[in-house]
């Protein structure tokens, strides 16, 4: 599969360098199954992040500020020491994340909007649910600029078990410590959804389940049915396609 079949069809988002990048991105998710199982995450994350970042690069105050607030998040000193990113950092994503989010909270709703106008010609809503629900690490029913903050920072930032932690996490629906084969089908299910038309190659009616098996052939070490952790970081630690994903956006801001 090459990769620039993709970029021409995917050619309606090079009008700007957020849109090009996270087709980039997108072409790396349909390489290989496992390849998708750890690249979704970032995907969607990258592309929030980085809309974000732009829209206020020009007027960074010296400290986090919200002028209609419903939670004020923690200082820069303590989210400097809980993540991996510099005062200046921490400060140009707050600018953005407060444009989207007003209050300083954005709930599910607002998020699967925001997220959807990356995905235009598909449906995001399930994807964006179980992101939502990653980021939402404390079932609060919303997401904090602490939570998006600490997530991002590990998504990018974060060692490479880290990384993979917290994509484990994301596919674990039912939080029971495992993936089992009626989650991965919805993960999958909600992939190619949220990819729409633009899918390539064309969806078959078996091949949602070819890259559920596909997966569970790679993962399930012990093929008892079930992929834990230690079986899914081992498996991504063995293939040199996930091991560069997750390297993609390291420097990125």
């Amino acid at each position: 599969m090459r990769a620039d079949t993709h970029t021409h069809k995917l050619n309606y988002h090079q009008r700007t360098h957020v849109s090009v990048s996270s087709e980039r991105v997108a072409v790396s998710c349909y390489r290989c199954v496992a390849a998708d199982s750890v690249m979704g995450p970032v995907m969607g994350t990258y592309s929030m992040q980085s809309k974000q970042v732009n829209y206020h690069t020009d007027r960074v105050d010296d400290d986090l500020e919200l002028s209609v607030v419903c939670h004020r998040p923690e200082g820069l000193e303590q989210l400097e020491a809980l993540t991996k990113f510099n005062k200046k950092e921490l400060q140009v994503l707050y600018r953005g994340f407060k444009n989207e989010c007003p209050s300083g909270v954005v709930n599910e709703e607002t998020f699967k909007q925001i997220y959807s106008q990356f995905f235009p010609h598909g449906d995001a809503s399930t994807y964006a649910h179980y992101l939502f629900n990653a980021f939402d690490s404390t079932q609060s029913g919303s997401i904090k600029f602490e939570d998006f903050v600490t997530a991002l920072s590990i998504l990018l930032r974060g060692t490479t078990t880290e990384k993979l932690q917290w994509t484990f996490n994301l596919y674990d629906i039912n939080r029971d410590g495992l993936i089992n084969k009626e989650e991965m089908t919805d993960i999958v299910k909600a992939i190619y959804d949220m990819m729409g038309r633009f899918t390539y190659p064309a969806l078959k009616t078996d091949t949602t389940k070819q890259h559920v098996d596909a997966f569970f052939q790679k993962m399930d070490k012990n093929r008892d049915g079930f992929v834990t952790l230690d079986e899914f970081i081992l498996s991504c630690q063995e293939d040199e396609n996930i091991m560069r994903s997750l390297q993609l956006f390291e420097n990125v801001i």
